[in-house]
Order: structure tokens, then sequence, then C-alpha cells
């Protein structure tokens, strides 16, 4: 849905990406709001490396512009939102620098400003690594709704750049306000975490899981993987397996050690899910040919050409419950299954994703379930 959001800077038109008439959700929220009207009112001054956090959907680099700000985040979707709104805009390629939290980030900060994301383990990650490069002159605010700010998010700010305050809320959004300390001990960053998996999941049993801050579950393996792990296919022999929004690339790391003929595609939207998924793949020695990949679902796979998909589908966009990546997920494995070709997916029991594989595919059946989570088979017919 393209929309027009009011900036002190003038309008501009924004929209999320891919775009879908059927979606009502706005590029911007008022948080982002805030934060630019506090800037504009209080003069702040943009001026020397200007480096925005977590921007989801390009909405702030956007509006700034002018300042040649860089732009930092996780999310594919949300870089390629912000090249098409700096397109319809108006806005040249080279005014924002887009980094990814895998690029190495700018040697010198002086306006920060932080979009903060629903990790706090993203959030410690990213303070962590740019902390080298803020100074005691750095401009650094924060923002988001209030239902994402918690003491939790304020202590991170005080304990790794320095003291720290909150804005009174205006549309249930807030600000936080941080003032850099370069003389305090820094803490070392714990990311990536390391674990080792439970002896009773297949291939991977005992196996080392590597998580980059800010992927599902990343301290442990969660219950729905864990279940899924149990009931995966033998999968063809030498077939080619997509780990579809393969987080830690567990699923397809066990698909490889099963099978070391198989040829394992882990495709994810989020850098850090991707970086996760090949330092696990390389930790555990696992054979074949391995890819990974870095974008919308399987958009870019030839059609016909995959024997067999494996997906967890968020059922989250930020704070939004939607079905819409799911979808758009189910639709893409359908167009890269070859006739024959199979998709498993593990879901909560009351998604009912049984309804859109059967609407999709003619047809679904269950393969496991509990009280919690359903196992689903659906063949490209």
């Amino acid at each position: 849905m393209n929309d027009r959001m009011t900036t002190p800077w003038g309008e501009r038109v924004l929209a999320r990406f891919p775009e879908d008439p059927r979606d009502r959700l706005r590029a911007w929220d008022a948080s982002d709001e805030y934060l630019l009207r506090h800037l504009a009112d209080r003069q702040v001054p943009l001026s020397g490396t200007v480096v925005v956090v977590g921007d989801r959907w390009g909405a702030l680099v956007t509006a700034l512009a002018e300042h040649r700000p860089a732009q930092i985040t996780d999310s594919w979707l949300g870089q390629e939102a912000t090249r098409a709104n700096l397109a319809r805009n108006g806005v040249g390629p080279g005014a924002v620098r887009l980094l990814t939290t895998q690029d190495p980030p700018p040697e010198r900060i002086d306006v920060l400003l932080v979009r903060v994301p629903k990790s706090l383990a993203l959030l410690e990650d990213q303070l962590l690594r740019l902390a080298p490069a803020v100074h005691g002159d750095t401009v650094v605010v924060g923002t988001g709704m209030v239902k994402e700010i918690h003491t939790s998010t304020l202590n991170l700010f005080e304990r790794i750049l320095g003291p720290t305050r909150t804005s009174l809320a205006e549309k249930k959004a807030r600000l936080v306000f941080c003032t850099p300390n370069p003389a305090s001990v820094r803490p070392d960053n714990p990311w990536p975490y390391r674990y080792t998996l439970p002896g009773d999941v297949g291939p991977v049993s005992g196996r080392t899981v590597v998580n980059h801050a800010g992927v599902f579950c990343a301290d442990r393996l969660d219950i729905g993987t864990r279940f899924f792990l149990k009931h995966l296919p033998a999968g063809p022999e030498g077939g080619r397996v997509v780990d579809l929004g393969c987080g830690n690339g567990v699923l397809g790391t066990a698909m490889a050690l099963a099978d070391p003929r198989a040829e394992v595609l882990f495709v994810d939207e989020s850098f850090q899910a991707v970086a996760s998924a090949e330092a696990t793949h390389r930790e555990n020695g696992a054979p074949g040919h391995a890819e990974f990949r870095v974008g919308d679902g399987l958009s870019g796979v030839p059609a016909g050409s995959v024997d067999l998909v494996l997906n967890n589908p968020p059922f989250h966009s930020h704070q939004a419950t939607t079905d819409a990546t799911a979808r758009r997920m189910f639709a893409g494995a359908r167009r890269a299954l070859r006739p024959g070709g199979e998709l498993w997916v593990i879901g909560n029991r009351h998604l009912g994703y049984h309804v859109q594989l059967r609407r999709l595919f003619g047809n679904s059946r269950v393969v496991a379930s509990d009280p919690k989570f359903v196992v689903l088979r659906a063949v490209r017919r």
C-alpha cells in the first residue's frame, strides 16, 4: 500500500516491500514520526556521519536523504523497500549508504538514530558493534512504540553507550536519549552464540548450532523445530532441498548430514539468519553442496528445479500478526518444486495452514501432530 508520510522535510510516498494491495499496513508508524519531529523541533545538527539502525521500511532514511545517512538493517526486504522508496521519492541511489548487520559499520558516527528492534539480542549486538565509532559528541536518539521499549532496553543503552533517559509518550511512541560516555568499560560481545543440540533430534543430535543475534530462539532449540526434526522426510537421494526461512539452518544441516549427496539451499530474508545457517553448516562439517542466499523466499530460484522444501514460516511481521509471509512462501515453493516434489511445513495447529495448502496444491496431509504443532505435507502435481 502506497501512502504519504508528512515530515518536517516534506511529504514522502512510502510502501512496504513487496507491495501487496491486500496489505493495509503502512511503511512507517508513530515512532518514526516522533523521531523526525524531534530532530526538526530541537534543530538537531544532522552533520557528519548520520547512521540509522533498524529502519524497517526505509521511512527514516528517505525522509533524511538530503543528509546522506547510512542505513544498517538485518532485513533484505527492508533494504529493498528502502531502495524502492528512495526511487519513488526522486532520491538518487547514492544518497543513502545501504549496509547490513553483517557489514563493517562506519568508523565514526556523529548522529546515531536507532529504531528499537523487537529482539533485545539484536539491539545488544548492534550497540556493541557501533560503540567504538561513537564519540562524546555523538547525538544518540532511539525510537519505538511504548510496547517495544522496556527497562531492559534502556539498560542496554546505558550499559553499552552511556547515561540514558526516555521521553514522554506521544501516540503510544517514545524516544530514548543517550549521552555517550567513551570512557565507559563495555562488555564483550557474546554474539554469535553457540549451543549443543539434544540427543534425540535425528542427524543433528549432539551437534552444535551457531546463532547470530536476532535469529529466532537464538539461545536454545525452539520446540517447533525440535518437533519438526523428529519427523523430517527421508528426502530424494541426491535431491535439491531448500530450507526456506532457514533461521540458524538446523533443518537444512540435518538434511545434509542425512544425505551427503543432497544439494541444500538455505534462504532467509535476514542477513543474520543466513550468516547463522552458514556457520552452523560449516561448524558441523556437513557434506554435499550447500548454497546460502539472502532474499525474498524462492524468487530467483528456477521453476520446477527443487525436489523438497522445508518450511517453518513466521506469522509475525514486526509487531503485526499476519499470514502474508506464509502465503507467499507456499506459493513460491509450489512454483519452484518439480512435479512430484514436496513441501513440508510445520506450524501451530491454530494457524490452519492445511487450508491454504489444499487451495494452492490441491492436497495436504498431516504427517505428525501434537497438542501444539502439526507437520503437513503437500505434493506438487
